[in-house]
């Protein structure tokens, strides 16, 4: 039990991309009910950056007007790349600028930070595999979206190295825009090099037209499997509070 001289956890904010598929705003509502389970009392709430309302800025100013004088953001982003460095300060400075004042930390994205590779993103990803592939595979593919910024693409490449060394098979990124090979290429390169069972780990949050894409394109390849967006998966809600947390001391 909480000590009574203890102030209560402040609200978690989540922040993920937005997207015209309404399959992706249900994955990051789906999300918050997960980690507002796993942490009772803690009020979560989700917000998106595009397509979606309400933004997170939206989301800080009605906490600030509720009385709340702090809140914790955590990035639903698995590259810290131009939303996490441009949209996500710009929501947060606009939140401060109107109305009541509150304190409000960003947390880490859920990619890697500071080098390392989460394990709870790690077991995330081989919990989707397994549901998809439960007869084992020789190689994999991590899919991801797709960025320009290469410090974000080496933290892609962190995780398939990482992923690739859990499972004790070879895997190989792929991406679904921006940036070389896609997912089918990827594929066929690893079935050429003599792999027999080639599964495809989804390095999504959401389901979408990407994920579709990549689904399609590594079947056609000649894939075994693809595995489902990380969307709710209880690593992935562990994750997020372990992110919040990380802000709270």
């Amino acid at each position: 039990m909480r000590p009574a001289h203890l102030t209560p956890d402040p609200p978690v904010v989540l922040v993920a991309h937005g997207s015209r598929d309404p399959r992706a705003a249900e994955a990051t509502r789906a999300l918050a009910r997960a980690v507002a389970a796993a942490r009772p009392g803690v009020t979560v709430l989700p917000s998106w950056l595009d397509h979606t309302e309400p933004g997170p800025t939206a989301v800080l100013r009605e906490l600030a007007t509720a009385g709340h004088s702090r809140a914790v953001l955590v990035p639903l982003l698995l590259t810290a790349a131009y939303h996490r460095k441009v949209d996500i300060p710009a929501a947060v400075a606009a939140a401060r600028a109107g109305g009541p004042p509150i304190e409000v930390r960003v947390a880490d994205v859920l990619g890697p930070a500071d080098g390392r590779v989460d394990a709870g993103l790690l077991a995330g990803l081989c919990r989707r595999l397994a549901e998809a592939e439960p007869g084992g595979y020789d190689a994999l593919v991590l899919a991801a979206a797709g960025t320009r910024d290469p410090r974000a693409r080496g933290s892609v490449g962190r995780v398939a190295a990482a992923l690739g060394a859990e499972l004790a098979v070879p895997c190989r990124v792929s991406y679904a825009s921006a940036a070389p090979p896609a997912a089918g290429a990827a594929v066929a390169k690893l079935r050429a090099g003599g792999a027999r069972r080639v599964a495809v780990a989804a390095y999504f949050l959401a389901p979408g037209l990407f994920h579709d894409a990549v689904r399609g394109a590594a079947r056609d390849a000649g894939a075994a499997a693809v595995a489902a967006p990380l969307t709710d998966v209880c690593d992935l809600a562990d994750l997020v509070l372990r992110r919040a947390a990380a802000q709270l001391g």
